[in-house]
């Protein structure tokens, strides 16, 4: 696992829990670390592993950057510098045909720069503030969202002149049927941006304490309601929704917790609570069906779903589990828990 800190320094995990107990700290295998000459200046806001390959990685800072790295050497194969400060970037998870990684700055334009000729090849225009969050549908190559402080989320079709396709529209037209660019997915902020793992969806988070589920064929905010979901981040809200799943979750960062919904029906499951200061951002891994949750108290937590063996009641010869049946498939909210 890559994870990046507000100090600029990046480290790898090793994930796997050699010594089998519950409870347990995952290695630090290496780090590019303060004595690095290449070590971003500021804080690391994004981190991803090349989709295709773990031998080069990126990552993104407030120092205005964008590096690739090679990961057997912790040697910088690529920096892209921009203008402004860095909030997101994201590659695409399934793209074949193209290397380009979508940029989010402090400007109003998306940036796309293409790894295979070392610039940046695409600007996308047409948000009125800084872009917060940038996310590639995992469903087709050249479909981009992005997510705005102007309140806009876009999605774009990056082999396009005009690019944008469709801008969200959380009353669905019919307040703002005369003008597109009227339209607004939330009443504040979007800093947060994840498609469901079929792409079929959209989940947007923005500082009006909503979080929103869209299609994202055509746009329509289908109405599924979360309720308050807090959100008074600054800056990109990282949150994320489970892979294989009988029903999917997502997960979201809320103050010192992570708070756990099913996507499609809007159920609050559980809070889950380890941390002690503000959570930034979480991930899932659907190979172990773990979520890692990242928090300024400096730890990063590895969370895994509750696991109860069924236990012999004394009054009756039938078994019955431990656990409230609403909760079997899903995550432990114990103190103790990760």
């Amino acid at each position: 696992m890559l994870s990046g800190g507000s100090d600029g320094v990046i480290v790898l995990y090793d994930l796997e829990n050699s010594s089998r107990q519950p409870y347990y700290t995952c290695k630090a295998v290496c780090s590019i670390g303060r004595d690095h000459p290449d070590v971003h200046k500021y804080s690391v806001e994004t981190v991803q592993w090349y989709p295709h390959d773990t031998g080069m990685f990126t990552s993104s800072s407030f120092d205005k950057t964008l590096k690739v790295w090679d990961t057997n050497t912790l040697q910088a194969a690529d920096v892209f510098n921009f203008e402004e400060t860095v909030y997101s970037h994201h590659m695409s998870p399934v793209a074949t045909k193209h290397c380009l990684v979508a940029v989010g700055t402090k400007g109003p334009k998306v940036q796309l720069c293409d790894l295979k000729s070392g610039s940046c090849s695409h600007i996308l225009r047409g948000h009125r503030q800084e872009i917060l969050a940038v996310s590639w549908s995992p469903r087709y190559d050249y479909i981009l969202a992005t997510a705005s402080a102007d309140s806009r989320v876009k999605l774009w079709d990056v082999r396009r002149a005009s690019g944008c396709l469709i801008t969200l529209d959380q009353h669905n037209g019919k307040k703002s049927q005369a003008v597109e660019s009227a339209n607004t997915a939330h009443n504040g902020k979007v800093n947060g941006l994840c498609f469901t793992s079929d792409g079929l969806h959209l989940l947007t988070v923005g500082t009006d304490n909503r979080m929103r589920l869209w299609n994202s064929s055509n746009g329509e905010n289908t109405l599924v309601n979360y309720g308050k979901v807090y959100n008074d981040s600054r800056k990109g809200l990282k949150f994320t929704v489970s892979c294989g799943c009988s029903s999917e979750f997502v997960f979201v960062p809320y103050g010192s917790t992570i708070a756990v919904y099913t996507v499609y029906s809007g159920e609050q499951i559980t809070m889950l609570k380890g941390h002690y200061k503000s959570v930034d951002c979480c991930v899932f891994q659907s190979n172990f069906q773990e979520l890692y949750s990242g928090s300024r108290d400096c730890n990063i937590l590895a969370w895994v779903p509750s696991l109860c063996e069924p236990v012999p009641d004394d009054n009756e010869t039938t078994t019955k589990s431990q656990l409230n049946p609403a909760f079997e498939d899903a995550w432990s909210s114990s103190d103790e828990e990760g």
